[in-house]
């Protein structure tokens, strides 16, 4: 769970600089909280230095606020303890790690052994679980704080820095500037980090140290950006007696924790002020939004104005949302967090590739913006596009492609490829006397029913009209789409589902049953994508003989193939079976026109557009899908997981050809479409950065452990055999035992994708039971393992639901999702 309560204020301090005074600042704030009435929990998540060199007020943590001034502090809480100002009672102070070497917890760990190593997610669940259990016992409204340890960047027992490390809590900051030196810089710097990684900043405290007056430009600095700065005098000098050093530190804590001009009490006023604020917005927020938002895909008159009926999503990192869900009356003393975390299982909208806030991705987005922001493209170049270009070319489009065309999502990205593509198959089969263009305007598309290229009016043209769902007034289908087979598993085996018209055809066609539905292994998933393999059986021979027979019925000039290929997402994550796929754009390529081609050029047939937006950067387990397919498009549309899910991108690829069409001595015969951010540098930027990140993901053992579970080696292509095994994110054993449960009708996956279909009757895309049976999900495990639990967020499609990871999900989170899946659908 995420912390956020009515009754409980937790804040987490993070330092500028090591030797900033955090400790100092945390027992003046508790004493402040304490004085004021609140109970309060002082935390310390790690701390290093061996216990036995403390005593009740001094350890071995050297704090120096200046040459001539120190004070010697135990990092644990004893000296929190003492200096409450008589309100001990009301505080408890508590360290969860330890260390006895007194150096970073990083190099403590590796000087003791590595024995002792605490991963980020054991550090996290460790600070969720003494703070929430705080919360349920401890009585009235209280306060908590966390001090982290060094700066903002010093590293955790498992080496992450701690910005990375407690990013999951999500925590409201407060920031310890520091006074010194160097110190305006440092404190610049820190707060920049925490921003970029989405931090909220509460309040500023630093020492007024007279000398530097750091103080003075640092409160004019953050008031620009809405942060208050309180500043008090340093400790005293350390005195030579230790009952006086005791008197002089006590008359400090009380001169600065109780209420004065020069004190902390106004700031826990200030925090407390910030922490109902949020609790106000967020109650807020739904209503908010019901009277003033139009949602994509929804029918707002089934919507309620309520936090249960609207997701409130808090933040969101790596693969979680953290949500809102306040079931309580506002002001209600209850002591479960307000906040839950929930699985993305939809990776928001198909769109994450490494996670929520991913730092990489951030600092890729903000290096653009500095050096750039955003600048115009037309005969310009910048960096940033020119190495995603090449990067495109060299990966996706290897072997085909020479041009890659920017624009901002994956529907204006077809808009361009189907431009493209009619452009040139015109001036590659051009017809006398078609002077005005008027038969381009009559030209159709080739496709499958159920697929979805996008929301734009030519990108919905390019789609049948099938039920009505992604339609408008304006939506005129032009073309031809074939009915495909698709590949569902059932009671742990694969099938070859054949449409109805497919299927009458093959019976026509004197084919045997068991040739037609299966070459190979029935248990094998990659027998069925070994599509080398395959084009010689007789179904193959079946799909080209209707396919032929098909086209040869067609009145409508087809000018274009368009396929999602391998799955159809929008249409219901439909898994086509890939040998179809490939004989239809063999036979595509092989068809005469109606005319002869002007020229004798490199490519032939029509234009072969692959809409890869979902599919593509790996979503399915290869970089493209012409790696199993064993085909090259002609034109290809990138979007989505391009750009990591942080900015809008798409690419649209072409051959040297589909871009010559283009060539001639008036603008008119350009390709007269742009965006004002085609290209836009901290997109691209952020897609070169994706890209690297994932390749070095191809690499590593998370990936290798997978591919082995499915194929038996830890590699999903051999060159030197010539194979390519196609493999999931999503556990063999999972799959097959979820395929013969009584309520799932068919399951299939392949990469990060799971499609779930329900069986309902055949409803279809109407259907409500996938929402209403796989409902309960969204609620965390009744018992969990660690506080560290989470529900599940997704979004279905009809009778399907389906699940998508991300490219670096953790096995232990998808196997929580697994499980989760797994009791719901077997049901009591």
């Amino acid at each position: 769970m995420a912390l956020l309560y009515r009754h409980l204020r937790v804040h987490q301090i993070f330092g500028a600089n090591t030797d900033v005074g955090k400790t100092v600042f945390a027992t003046a704030l508790v004493r402040a909280s304490a004085h004021r009435g609140h109970n309060v929990l002082y935390l310390k998540p790690v701390s290093t230095g061996d216990i036995r060199d403390a005593d009740d007020l001094y350890g071995c943590c050297v704090v120096s606020f200046a040459q001539s001034l120190q004070i010697l502090i135990t990092p644990w809480g004893s000296h929190v303890r003492r200096f409450t100002g008589g309100s001990s009672g009301r505080v408890e102070a508590d360290c969860l790690f330890r260390y006895n070497e007194p150096v970073s917890p990083h190099l403590a760990v590796l000087r003791q052994g590595g024995s002792d190593q605490v991963s980020d997610g054991v550090l996290v669940n460790a600070i969720i679980n003494r703070v929430s259990s705080y919360a349920r016992n401890g009585s009235g409204a209280g306060h908590a704080y966390v001090e982290t340890a060094g700066g903002v960047h010093s590293p955790t027992p498992s080496g992450s820095t701690q910005l990375d490390a407690y990013r999951p809590l999500f925590l409201p900051t407060i920031l310890i500037g520091d006074p010194r030196l160097g110190g305006i810089s440092s404190t610049i710097s820190a707060y920049e980090s925490l921003s970029l990684r989405g931090y909220i900043v509460d309040v500023l405290l630093l020492f007024r140290e007279d000398y530097y007056q750091n103080w003075g430009y640092l409160t004019s600095y953050f008031a620009e950006r809405g942060v208050s700065v309180t500043t008090i005098p340093p400790p005293p000098t350390r005195l030579s007696s230790r009952e006086e050093d005791i008197a002089s530190l006590e008359d400090y804590y009380k001169g600065i924790s109780e209420p004065n001009p020069s004190g902390l009490s106004e700031v826990i006023a200030q925090l407390t002020g910030r922490h109902k604020s949020r609790l106000d917005e967020l109650d807020s927020m739904p209503a908010r939004t019901h009277t003033q938002i139009w949602w994509p895909f929804v029918q707002h008159s089934s919507v309620q104005s309520n936090s249960k009926s609207i997701s409130v999503i808090d933040s969101a990192h790596k693969d979680h949302f953290s949500i809102y869900n306040d079931d309580h009356a506002p002001g209600s003393e209850e002591t479960d967090s307000l906040l839950g975390y929930k699985f993305d299982g939809s990776a928001s909208w198909w769109t994450q590739t490494l996670g929520h806030s991913n730092p990489t991705l951030t600092l890729a987005a903000a290096r653009a913006a500095g050096r750039y922001g955003h600048v115009l493209f037309p005969q310009s170049t910048h960096l940033p596009a020119l190495n995603l270009a090449e990067t495109l070319l060299a990966g996706p489009g290897k072997g085909w492609a020479s041009r890659v065309f920017y624009t901002d999502n994956g529907s204006t990205g077809m808009e361009v490829a189907l431009k493209m593509a009619l452009r040139a198959y015109t001036k590659k089969y051009p017809v006398e006397g078609d002077t005005k263009g008027d038969r381009a305007k009559r030209l159709g598309v080739l496709g499958l029913k159920g697929s979805y290229h996008g929301d734009t009016i030519g990108a919905m043209n390019a789609c049948d009209a099938g039920d009505g769902v992604y339609t408008c007034e304006w939506h005129e289908s032009k073309g031809f789409w074939f009915d495909p087979p698709s590949l569902k598993i059932r009671e742990g085996r694969i099938n070859i589902t054949l449409p109805p018209s497919l299927r009458e055809f093959a019976s026509r066609s004197r084919v045997g049953e068991e040739d037609i539905m299966w070459v190979g292994a029935r248990d094998s998933l990659n027998a069925v994508y070994d599509v080398e393999r395959r084009l010689g059986t007789a179904l193959a021979q079946v799909y080209r003989k209707f396919i032929e027979h098909s086209l040869g019925n067609i009145k409508t000039e087809i000018a274009a193939l368009v396929l999602e290929p391998l799955v159809m997402g929008a249409g219901g994550m439909i898994f086509v079976d890939p040998l179809f796929q490939r004989v239809l754009v063999d036979v595509v390529r092989s068809r005469s026109p109606p005319t002869k081609p002007s020229t004798e050029g490199r490519w032939y047939g029509i234009p072969v557009i692959f809409d890869e937006v979902f599919v593509g950067t790996y979503r399915v387990g290869h970089q493209t899908a012409s790696t199993v397919l064993g085909v090259h498009p002609d034109i290809a549309v990138y979007a989505k997981m391009l750009s990591g899910g942080l900015v809008p991108l798409a690419t649209t690829l072409a051959k040297e050809e589909i871009f010559e069409a283009f060539v001639g001595k008036r603008k008119e015969q350009a390709l007269l479409h742009g965006h004002s951010y085609t290209a836009y540098p901290v997109a691209c930027e952020v897609a070169n950065e994706t890209l690297k990140q994932v390749e070095k993901l191809t690499e590593s053992k998370g990936w290798g452990d997978a591919r082995k579970k499915w194929t038996g080696e830890a590699v999903s292509e051999d060159p030197a055999k010539g194979t390519t095994r196609v493999w999931s994110f999503w556990d063999p054993e999972f799959v097959d035992e979820l395929s013969k449960l009584e309520l799932v009708k068919a399951v299939m996956t392949l990469g990060c994708v799971l499609a779930i279909e329900i069986d309902d009757g055949g409803r279809g895309y109407r259907s409500t039971a996938a929402r209403e049976i796989l409902d309960p999900i969204r609620d965390s495990d009744p018992s969990p393992t660690s506080p560290y639990s989470f529900g599940i967020h997704f979004r279905t499609l009809g009778d399907l639901g389906y699940f998508i990871t991300n490219l670096n999900s953790e096995r232990q989170v998808i196997a929580k999702v697994e499980k989760r899946i797994l009791e719901v659908l077997r049901g009591p």
